[in-house]
C-alpha cells in the first residue's frame, strides 16, 4: 500500500462535519461506524435510511412527506425519492436574512463588490416581482447568458423561487452555441450583459444578442445587466430593457416561495455537444439540493461562514454546484475573467485576501500553474485554506505532488469526478481519510459505484466501466423533449440493463480509491486491448520538454494504432531523441501497448469550454469525419492542425 500524501489529524477528523454525521447515523440506526468505507457501504445498503437522515441532518426546508423512496419496481429509470415532498431550492439558499456576507465578486479589472444575505434576499425579491409582472410562471424557462457574477445568482434564484426553470451559458459562447442550447428550451426571458472582460480585453456581446433573439422562439423579453459597457444602444434591440429599469419600481418584501414536488424541474443543463446538438439534461429541486448539501458538508467539510471559491464559468456545472453553497450558509467567492491576467497570481491574490477555506479549480489550471512554476505557498498567506478540489479531467500524479509542494502541504486535496449528467459527483474526497498520489479518495455517500467488465460483471482487479447500480436523487429527472425517455435511456442504460453506465474507464486501487483512465468512448484499443488515455498522459507529463498532449486511436491496417500529439515547451524540438525519450518513458511507466506508433508535434489541442481535452474530436478529424458541433469547443480553430497530416498516411 502506498504512503499517503496527506492524512487528517485526530483534531481535523473530530472537528469535521462528517464525524458529526457518523455520530448521528450511529445514534439513529444503532450502528457503530467509525470509518468512511463502512459508512459508505451502509449508505448504499440502506438507501431510505441514508437519505432520510441527510434531509434532517442538513436542515432542509420543506415538507418531507411520508415516503422516502419509490424504487419503481427495482428499475433505476423512474425510481423517485421523497415522492410526497414539497420543496423549493431557492428557499433553502435564502433562509438566512442576516448581515453576514453572502457573496463577494471580483472581475478581471480587480473591481470587487459584495452583498449580504439580507441584501441578496431583497434583490431576489425585487427580481421575482419583476418576473411575475412580465408573466413568468411555474414551468417557464428563464435563460442566463451571463458571466459568473452576483446578478446571475440573483436572477436564477428569482426564477427558481417561482418554480420556473433556470439555464445558463457563458458570454464567450458564440451565437450558434447559444441557439443550439437555448433554442431547444424556448425561454420566455433572457438575462444577459452588455459585455465582459477577458485577458485584458473588453468584449461587447450585444451584437451576438441581437442575432440570438430572433432565433429563440417564445422569447418575450431580454434584460441587459450593465457590466463591461457597450457602444450599442439597447433601444435597437427588440423587447429589451436594462436590469435597472426592470426592477427599479419594486421594493423588497417577503418572498412567496412556490414549493413544488421534489422532482420538479430546476435546472436545464447541456451536454458538451461534441458529437451533435447538446442534449438538454433536466435536474430537479430536491435531488440537486440534497446531493449538493451532502457533497459540500460531508465530503468537502464546508461549514457555515466558510468562504468557498470555484473557478468556473456559467457554461460549466460547477457554477450550479458552487451556488448551492449558500444553502450551507457559506460565503461564495465569485470571479469572472482569465485566471492568468494580469498574471498567474490573480486567483491566489483574491482568495488569500478573503481568507478562502475551499478552493476549487480544474486539473488543467493546476497543470498550467505547475508549468508556470508558480508557488503560492511562498507568496500568499493560505492559512485559512483547508480543502482544494480539482475536476474537469483526471488529476495526474505529478499534479498531486505539485499541490502539496507548491500550494500547501497540510491541506485536503480532493480530486472529484462526476458530470453535468448528475450535476454532482460519483467519486470525490472525504475529510477523514488519507489522500494518495494520483487517486480519487472514494465513492460518494449514497452512490452505489462499481466497475464492470465488458460482460457486465463486477471486477475487483484491473480497469473497467464506471457504473452505478442503484438509484440516487441527483439522477436527471428527464431530458428535454424526450418522448418516452428514449434519449435518456440510450445515454446511460443502453450498455448494461438497469445499470447506469457513465462512460468513464476506471480502476479501483488497493487503498479503496479510484483512478480514471479517460472516457471509455475515447479508450484506445490496440490489438484488442483497451487502455485509457490518462495512462499515457501520466507518463508524458514527466517529460520536461512536453507541455501538453492528446492521445487518440487511428484505424490502421485492420487494427488500431496509438497516435500521440504533443505541445512542446519553448525552445524544444521534436527530434528523434525526444521521440525515443517519450516512447521509453511510456513503455517503462505503462506497457508496450501504450507506446504510440507516431509522435507528432502540434501547437494547440482542442478543448471543450470547461477545459477538457476532446480526444474524440481529434480522432474524428484524423479519420476524415465531420465534427458535428464545433461550437462546443473553446478553440475550434485548433482542429485544422490535425487535418491531412502526411505522417498519418504511412
Amino acid at each position: 500500500m502506498k504512503t499517503s500524501l496527506w492524512s487528517p489529524s485526530e483534531q481535523q477528523i473530530d472537528s469535521s462535519i462528517l464525524s458529526e454525521f457518523i455520530a448521528t447515523v450511529n445514534k439513529r440506526s444503532g450502528n457503530n461506524f467509525n470509518d468512511y468505507q463502512s459508512l459508505w457501504q451502509w449508505s448504499i445498503d440502506d438507501i431510505e435510511g441514508f437519505w432520510d437522515i441527510i434531509w434532517d441532518f442538513c436542515g432542509v426546508i420543506g415538507d418531507k412527506g411520508v415516503r422516502i423512496f419509490d424504487d419503481n419496481g427495482g428499475r433505476m429509470l423512474g425510481a423517485s425519492f421523497f415522492p410526497d415532498a414539497s420543496i423549493n431550492y431557492a428557499e433553502n439558499l435564502l433562509q438566512n436574512r442576516d448581515d453576514k456576507i453572502a457573496i463577494i465578486f471580483r472581475d478581471e479589472t480587480g473591481k470587487e463588490r459584495e452583498i449580504t444575505r439580507s441584501q441578496l434576499y431583497d434583490e431576489v425579491s425585487k427580481w421575482q416581482q419583476a418576473m411575475i409582472a412580465c408573466g413568468v410562471v411555474e414551468g417557464d424557462r428563464v435563460a442566463g447568458y451571463m458571466p459568473n457574477m452576483i446578478e446571475t445568482v440573483i436572477a436564477s434564484l428569482a426564477a427558481i423561487s417561482l418554480g420556473a426553470l433556470w439555464s445558463t451559458a457563458s458570454p464567450d459562447f458564440g451565437v450558434q452555441g447559444v441557439v443550439d442550447r437555448f433554442g431547444q428550451i424556448k425561454p420566455k426571458l433572457l438575462i444577459t450583459v452588455d459585455g465582459y472582460y477577458y485577458n485584458g480585453k473588453t468584449i461587447d456581446i450585444l451584437d451576438k444578442v441581437k442575432d440570438i433573439q430572433p432565433a429563440l422562439k417564445g422569447l418575450e423579453r431580454t434584460i441587459i445587466v450593465p457590466f463591461a459597457g457597450s457602444s450599442i444602444d439597447i433601444a435597437t434591440l427588440k423587447n429589451t430593457q436594462s436590469a435597472n429599469d426592470f426592477i427599479d419600481t419594486y421594493t423588497p418584501k417577503d418572498i412567496e416561495f412556490n414549493r413544488v414536488e421534489f422532482n420538479h424541474p430546476l435546472f436545464i443543463m447541456f451536454s458538451s455537444g461534441t458529437t451533435g446538438v447538446p442534449k438538454c439534461i433536466v435536474h430537479g429541486h430536491g435531488g440537486t439540493l440534497l446531493q449538493h448539501l451532502k457533497e459540500h458538508q460531508l465530503q468537502c467539510n464546508i461549514k457555515a461562514d466558510d468562504r468557498v471559491f470555484y473557478f468556473t464559468t456559467c457554461g460549466w456545472m460547477m457554477w450550479n454546484w458552487l451556488v448551492t453553497g449558500l444553502a450551507s450558509d457559506a460565503t461564495l467567492l465569485l470571479y469572472d475573467g482569465s485566471p492568468f491576467y494580469p498574471d498567474g497570481n490573480v486567483l491566489w491574490d483574491y482568495t488569500a485576501k478573503h481568507e478562502c477555506s475551499f478552493f476549487g479549480t480544474s486539473a488543467k489550471y493546476i497543470e498550467a500553474m505547475k508549468n508556470g512554476e508558480l508557488k503560492p505557498k511562498d507568496t500568499h498567506d493560505l492559512s485559512s485554506l483547508r480543502t482544494m478540489a480539482s475536476t474537469g479531467s483526471p488529476l495526474v500524479h505529478s499534479s498531486f505532488d505539485y499541490v502539496y509542494a507548491s500550494i500547501k502541504s497540510d491541506m485536503h486535496l480532493a480530486s472529484i469526478s462526476g458530470g453535468t449528467d448528475i450535476v454532482s459527483c460519483f467519486m470525490l474526497g472525504n475529510p477523514i481519510s488519507p489522500v494518495y498520489r494520483g487517486e480519487i479518495q472514494c465513492a460518494g455517500l449514497g452512490m452505489a459505484v462499481n466497475i464492470f467488465d465488458d460482460k457486465g460483471q463486477p471486477t475487483k482487479d484491473g480497469s473497467g466501466e464506471l457504473v452505478c447500480t442503484k438509484a440516487f436523487p441527483a439522477m436527471p429527472i428527464s431530458f428535454w423533449n424526450d418522448d418516452g425517455n428514449k434519449k435518456y435511456s440510450k445515454a446511460y442504460f443502453e450498455k448494461f440493463d438497469n445499470i447506469w453506465c457513465h462512460g468513464d474507464w476506471v480502476e479501483r486501487t488497493d487503498n479503496g480509491g479510484f483512478i480514471i483512465h479517460g472516457r471509455s468512448d475515447a479508450t484506445l484499443n490496440p490489438g484488442g486491448v483497451r487502455i485509457g488515455t490518462a495512462e499515457i498522459y501520466r507518463q508524458v507529463e514527466a517529460i520536461e520538454a512536453v507541455r501538453d498532449c492528446v492521445a487518440v486511436g487511428q484505424d490502421w491496417e485492420g487494427d488500431v494504432r496509438v497516435i500521440l500529439f504533443v505541445i512542446l515547451q519553448k525552445n524544444w524540438e521534436l527530434d528523434d531523441n525526444l521521440i525515443k525519450e517519450i516512447k521509453t518513458q511510456i513503455r517503462k511507466g505503462a506497457t508496450p501497448r501504450h507506446v504510440p506508433a507516431k509522435v507528432i508535434a502540434v501547437s494547440d489541442i482542442p478543448r471543450t469550454r470547461s477545459g477538457k481535452i476532446t480526444e474524440i474530436a481529434v480522432r474524428d478529424v484524423i479519420m476524415g469525419r465531420n465534427i458535428k458541433n464545433i461550437e462546443a469547443l473553446a478553440n475550434p480553430e485548433s482542429l485544422e492542425l490535425f487535418k491531412d497530416l502526411e505522417e498519418l498516411e504511412k
